[in-house]
């Protein structure tokens, strides 16, 4: 696969016709009269749509080119799985969206890889569909998938290697309506109770405990909760507010801010004595005081492995504190619950007790839509909730 290069393919003189010509991605391209001011131009306008596209994009639609109607879905998903890798990135390192691509796109792949892309229709992607309700995946995960695999082939008709009309059929196929398919329905997500809570609060670490408390007085979402710093957080104000690098609705230009009242500042204060940008809650750290812990006692720790697969990291993952939390319930004997049912919980709780209006503020549940004038409102409308709640 050709990579781009600081150095642009050049604009030749085609000695036997006296054309201009560049090569790009393995294919000859004649421009016209060699030194006319019409060939230049050609070359520019070639140059900027190759260096635009890159070269997964370049490559791909040289393949199209010369298999012509036989382009197959195998070097489309190839090209897009490219592209996904490079576009899907956050300050400089790869999001979740990527891995969901190609989860949703691996059964496309095994039963339609060696299908030319002219002929992938309605009928094949609902054959794709019903393989996804067959293995028991619910109905929002099974629509999520297909409007994945559509986006594949936007991208195609963006980047010229899908005909429009493959698309347009595609997007013909509605979306699974609940009461109206045999897809796996799923409840929505509850919120967990203050008894299971506690319950599990003794079999958890610090780091873990701090998170849930943090998460049951803010409303925060798993990932900003365990992306805390220093760093993050102004506290020259009575409430302080913590305004996560990275949060859910950023690409829409939207400001995340989390207030913190005297409760939860009570909480991360222990924490914040380390570097600026370092990670509040670390399960290296956990790992580590537990080590401490069992060194004090009578039961000394078990002789590590000289090369364990996996190391404890520097901050936790939605992944890791899941599995942290559900360790809890497991030693306690209760329901296992994730941490987004915390978030629930405080949604609840603000809004009975201050009115929806509030609970949409304080959980930063705000669209493009809303406007400047109301923004200041809302965020001292936030500050003196949290001061008094938490």
């Amino acid at each position: 696969m050709p990579k781009l290069t600081k150095k642009l393919p050049s604009y030749r003189l085609h000695k036997v016709s006296g054309h201009a010509v560049v090569t790009l991605a393995g294919k000859d391209h004649y421009l016209g009269t060699h030194g006319s001011p019409e060939s230049i131009d050609a070359y520019k306008r070639l140059i900027s749509e190759w260096t635009t596209a890159g070269p997964a994009v370049a490559a791909a639609s040289n393949a199209a080119t010369k298999s012509g109607a036989d382009f197959r879905i195998c070097e489309l998903l190839a090209a897009y799985y490219e592209h996904a890798d490079r576009y899907y990135v956050k300050d400089g390192e790869p999001t979740g969206e990527a891995k969901n691509i190609k989860d949703a796109t691996r059964l496309l792949q095994a039963l339609y890889g060696m299908t030319p892309v002219a002929e992938f229709g309605p009928m094949a992607l609902k054959a794709v569909r019903q393989k996804f309700i067959d293995a028991r995946l619910s109905r929002r995960v099974i629509n999520y998938r297909v409007n994945r695999i559509r986006r594949v082939f936007k991208w195609g008709v963006e980047n010229q290697l899908v005909a429009p009309g493959v698309l347009h059929a595609l997007q013909a196929v509605a979306a699974l309506r609940a009461g109206r398919t045999e897809a796996r329905e799923t409840g929505p997500v509850r919120p967990v109770s203050e008894e299971s809570v506690s319950a599990i609060l003794p079999f958890v670490t610090p780091q873990v405990r701090a998170m849930i408390e943090l998460q049951q007085l803010t409303g925060m979402r798993p990932n900003e909760v365990t992306a805390m710093r220093p760093i993050d957080i102004d506290r020259s104000q009575a409430t302080w507010i913590y305004r996560p690098a990275r949060h859910k609705t950023e690409h829409h230009g939207i400001e995340r801010m989390v207030y913190l009242g005297p409760r939860a500042q009570a909480i991360i204060t222990p924490y914040l004595l380390r570097p600026a940008e370092a990670y509040l809650f670390s399960p290296k750290d956990a790992v580590k005081q537990s080590r401490d812990r069992l060194r004090r006692g009578n039961n000394p720790p078990k002789k590590r492995r000289p090369s364990p697969k996996r190391l404890p990291g520097n901050r936790y993952t939605r992944r890791s504190y899941y599995s942290a939390i559900k360790r809890g319930c497991e030693k306690a004997a209760i329901e296992v619950w994730g941490p987004n049912r915390l978030r629930h919980s405080a949604a609840t709780y603000l809004r009975k007790r201050f009115g929806i209006e509030a609970a949409r503020v304080v959980l930063g549940h705000r669209s493009s839509a809303v406007t400047e004038v109301y923004a200041e409102l809302d965020r001292t409308k936030a500050a003196d909730i949290m001061a008094e709640v938490g």
